[in-house]
Formats: C-alpha cells, sequence, structure tokens
C-alpha cells in the first residue's frame, strides 16, 4: 500500500493533465460548455417525470421529481465512471507500449474525471432543491459520504473490468447488458414499497447502487439520519470492492503488454 501511495504521488501531476485533457475534449466545439453537465440532469429528468409521475402517483413520493433527479445523476456517474475505466488500458495501448506510466493510472482518471461530472451535476440538484422549497438540514453535511464510498465502489468495479477488458474485449458488450439489468434493479423510478417482499426486491436491496442513492436522498432531500447499516454497507462495499479491483489488477498488469 505504500508503494501504491508512493507511485500515486509522484504521478499525480499527469492524473490530473489527463483530467483536464478530457474535460477539454469532452467539451470541445460545445456552446454550452460545462454548463451541459448541470443542464443534462434537468433534461433527463423532465423527461423521466413526464413518464412517470402518473404512473407512481400512488407511491406519494414527495417531491418525485428530486426523487428522479438525484437517483438519475448518481446512477449516470456510476455508469460513466466505469464504463470509461473498462476501456482506459485498452484505449491508452500506444502511450502504455511508449513509456512506463503505472497502469491504474488509467481507470483511476476514468472514475476522477466521471467524478468531477458529478460535482457539476450536483448543482442541477441543490438547483431543483431550492425550487422546490427543500430546507437545508445538518445532516447535508453527510452528502460526501455517498459520493465518496461510491467513487471508490466505481473504481473497485473499474479495474476490474479494464482487467478484464485487456484479455476479453467482448466485455464490453455484455457489461452494457448488466447495466440495463443494474438501471431496473435500481430504486431510480420507483420507491421499494412497491416490490414488495419477493425475491426481485431482495436483489434490490442488496444492490449497492441502492444503498448509495437512497443514502444521499436521506441525508440531502429527506433530511434523515443515515442508521449504522447503512454506513457499514455503503463504505463495505467501497472498501472491499476496491481491494478486489486492486488486488486484480495487480496480478495481471505485468501481462497487459502481450494483450493490447
Amino acid at each position: 500500500m505504500h508503494s501504491i501511495m508512493t507511485t500515486f504521488l509522484r504521478y499525480r501531476f499527469l492524473l490530473g493533465n489527463l483530467i483536464t485533457r478530457d474535460l477539454k475534449v469532452k467539451y470541445r466545439r460545445s456552446f454550452l460548455g460545462i454548463l451541459w453537465s448541470m443542464l443534462n440532469p434537468l433534461l433527463i429528468m423532465l423527461v423521466l417525470n413526464a413518464v412517470f409521475s402518473s404512473l407512481f402517483k400512488a407511491a406519494k413520493i414527495d417531491n418525485f421529481p428530486l426523487y428522479l433527479i438525484s437517483g438519475q445523476t448518481l446512477y449516470s456517474f456510476f455508469i460513466e465512471a466505469t464504463n470509461g475505466a473498462l476501456t482506459s488500458v485498452v484505449d491508452s495501448s500506444a502511450l502504455i507500449k511508449k513509456v512506463y506510466i503505472p497502469k491504474y493510472i488509467f481507470p483511476l482518471e476514468k472514475v476522477l474525471f466521471s467524478f468531477v461530472n458529478l460535482l457539476f451535476s450536483l448543482v442541477a440538484i441543490f438547483v431543483m432543491m431550492l425550487i422546490y422549497g427543500v430546507k437545508p438540514a445538518f445532516t447535508m453535511l453527510l452528502i460526501p459520504v455517498p459520493l465518496l464510498s461510491m467513487t471508490m465502489f466505481a473504481m473497485g468495479m473499474g479495474l476490474i473490468l479494464a482487467t478484464f477488458c485487456v484479455f476479453f474485449r467482448d466485455i464490453r458488450h455484455l457489461y452494457s447488458v448488466l447495466t440495463t439489468a443494474w438501471l431496473y434493479l435500481t430504486p431510480i423510478i420507483y420507491p421499494m414499497e412497491l416490490l414488495g417482499d419477493g425475491f426481485i426486491s431482495k436483489i434490490v436491496k442488496y444492490n449497492p447502487l441502492t444503498y448509495y442513492i437512497s443514502y444521499f436522498r436521506n441525508v440531502a432531500l429527506f433530511s434523515t439520519l443515515p442508521t449504522l447499516e447503512d454506513n457499514l454497507f455503503c463504505f463495505g462495499y467501497g472498501i472491499v470492492f476496491t481491494i478486489i479491483g486492486i488486488v486484480i489488477f495487480k496480478a495481471k498488469q505485468d501481462r497487459f503488454i502481450l494483450h493490447i
């Protein structure tokens, strides 16, 4: 772990340059620029609200548009981060073959780049909270907890996906199918109460994204303190998957050069 931190500090400027490069590339020739990161979740929320507001009216979710935009924004961050990390090593093959760079820098950069975009998107959520009259509460001080632990979970998943993608390129197509299923198994547009006590309900309950999104909603929108279980699961998923990702990536990284 000490060697990893030493290497990270040595290459932190490269990491920053890569993130800056991706930001410039993403918003190059874009009229709205970074403002699009704030408008995009708002526009998606408007579409989802128009489609699902009447469908879930019986569930009586307070401030349904806020419920939607919070879940959709965090889910979009996770998907963007893991999809970026998945192909990061393969897409950087030309650079890897020319100079020595710790290979984990590439999936890490994609996750951190997505995290920066998430911070911009949070502005849209806070604007919606003002519009709907959600009063600031001390529980909002806990907002960094689900965001940081979710970033750890995304980092772990990203390292695992990046490793498998080097040896099995079709993982990109399989992961797109998984994320489609993951979308519907995460309470973004529906409340948990609608699922009852069946098998699907248990899958949704222990879905890591369910904990992160619910934690964020509770502290940001509903002024509810998280339980010990909430904290244990959020940090537990993040730490466990980060460790697993590091172990798998480190065990296979020396063979990457033979397959990229």
